[in-house]
Formats: structure tokens, C-alpha cells, sequence
């Protein structure tokens, strides 16, 4: 019988013995400690106890890992949006979820920014912002833009600021310092504005710019359904008209004769 200490301290579990919900949480285990490795086999290997070759017998490579996973944290945010609001609390609640937990896995909530997981949740998503927009007023072509500009801005934002995260505490601290130290002392010559509003600059922070962001896109698509609907009543009137003229012509010495 071999001593204690002959044996393993940690048997490595077999790829019979993962399963890919296993994988994704530790993945998202490592993201949540704002580690940049949640998607490498070897960090994995170590977190699962596991041959880290035993990862590729449930995704194809690291690209299908990452896609998976940001699908996981997509399915967090809609499960954290009540049921019931109109269109505009939709949207303010997908972009607060957004943001609440690509902050929480900065590492994901970064490289998806750009990408698209072709999966359940996304689709949810899209789903969840064309209704929104259809709700609103927007159909058609207007809905399909509208829907972009509402998801890639969304996407935009939180991306930057998950990505923010993964940069060094001292890296970030300088960053944060210079509306208090370099915009103040720029050349009112020839920065006039930016010395004017030094103070109110300094003062701005990433919530109020996020609401002001989010409020701007939900403006931008009542501003397109008034539009719309402006130019639509415009038409109508104007196609009256027509027809009244065309079945009431002015008699010879009336106006418009």
C-alpha cells in the first residue's frame, strides 16, 4: 500500500469527468478575479483539476470557448430584466445588466464587444431589442438600424469599460488624475473651452456619462418615429389635396384657374 505522500494531492479529473457547464464556470470563475487567462486550457487545467487537452473534447478551440462563455454572461443579463416594462425600461434595464456584468468579467465583457456569439442568449438579445423598437414605432429597415445602433452602442460602452479594468490600479489612477492635474493647466489661449469647463469636467462621472448615453439613444428613436410619422401625415395631407383638385377643378375665374 503506498504512503500518503506517495500519492497525488489532486488526481486530474478526465474529460469523461467535465462537462461544458463545468468549463464555463470556471472560466467565468477566473474572469470574475480579473484575470486575463480565463480562456487559456492551461489556467483552466488548473482550475478544474483537470488534463487541460480534456477542454478540447467539448469545444472546438478557444474561439468556441470564448463564444460560450459570453453567451453565459449574455443569459445573466436578461435573467436580471423583470418582466412588464415598456420599451424604454427594457432598454435601460438590458444596458444597465450590460454593463453590471461585463464590469463583473472584464476579460469577456472586453473581447465581446466586437464579436458575436451566434448562440441562444444572443439571439435573445436581438429579439428583446427589435421588440423594443417595433413597440416604439420603428418597422421595417428603420427597426433593423435602430436595433444596431442600439445594441453596437451598448456594446461600445461596456467594452470600453471592461477593457479599462484589465489595465494596471497605478495605470488607471494616472488616468482618472488628469482631469485634476493636466486639463487644468493646458493654455487658456488656446484651449479656451476645455479652461472654462475644468471644473465641471473633473466632475463627470462614468454613471453620469453612461445615463446620459443610454437616455440619448432611447431620444434618438422617438426622435425617428416623430420624423416618420411627421413625414407620413405630410404625405397623406398632400395626397388629399391632389385628390380634391383633381375632383373639384377651379372654374375659369376663380382662383387657381
Amino acid at each position: 500500500m503506498p504512503k500518503p505522500s506517495d500519492t497525488p494531492a489532486r488526481s486530474k479529473r478526465a474529460g469523461s469527468q467535465l462537462t461544458p457547464d463545468a468549463i464555463i464556470e470556471a472560466s467565468l470563475r477566473i474572469a470574475a478575479r480579473g484575470s486575463e487567462d480565463a480562456f487559456t486550457v492551461r489556467r483552466l487545467g488548473e482550475e478544474l483539476g483537470a488534463d487541460p487537452t480534456a477542454i478540447y473534447r467539448h469545444f472546438r478551440d478557444k474561439d468556441d470557448l470564448l463564444l460560450s462563455v459570453a453567451d453565459r454572461t449574455l443569459g445573466e443579463v436578461l435573467d436580471r430584466i423583470p418582466a412588464g416594462l415598456d420599451w424604454k425600461d427594457r432598454l435601460r434595464a438590458l444596458a444597465d445588466g450590460s454593463l453590471e456584468v461585463a464590469l463583473r468579467y472584464p476579460v469577456v465583457g472586453s473581447t465581446m464587444a466586437s464579436r458575436t456569439t451566434r448562440r441562444p442568449n444572443e439571439f435573445r438579445v436581438v429579439e428583446l431589442i427589435l421588440g423594443a423598437v417595433t413597440e416604439a414605432g420603428l418597422h421595417g429597415a428603420e427597426a433593423a438600424v435602430h436595433y444596431r445602433m442600439v445594441g453596437d452602442s451598448l456594446l461600445a460602452y461596456v467594452g470600453q469599460r471592461a477593457a479599462y479594468l484589465l489595465f494596471a490600479p497605478e495605470i488607471r489612477a494616472a488616468d482618472e488624475s488628469s482631469w485634476n492635474r493636466e486639463y487644468r493647466l493646458v493654455d487658456p489661449e488656446g484651449f479656451p473651452h476645455i479652461t472654462r469647463l475644468s471644473g465641471e469636467l473633473a466632475e463627470v462621472t462614468d454613471e453620469q456619462i453612461f445615463q446620459a448615453r443610454v437616455e440619448a439613444l432611447i431620444t434618438a428613436i422617438e426622435n425617428r418615429v416623430r420624423a416618420l410619422s411627421g413625414a407620413r401625415s405630410g404625405s397623406l395631407t398632400r395626397h388629399r389635396h391632389t385628390e380634391t383638385e383633381s375632383t373639384h377643378p377651379a372654374r375659369s375665374g376663380e382662383p387657381g384657374s
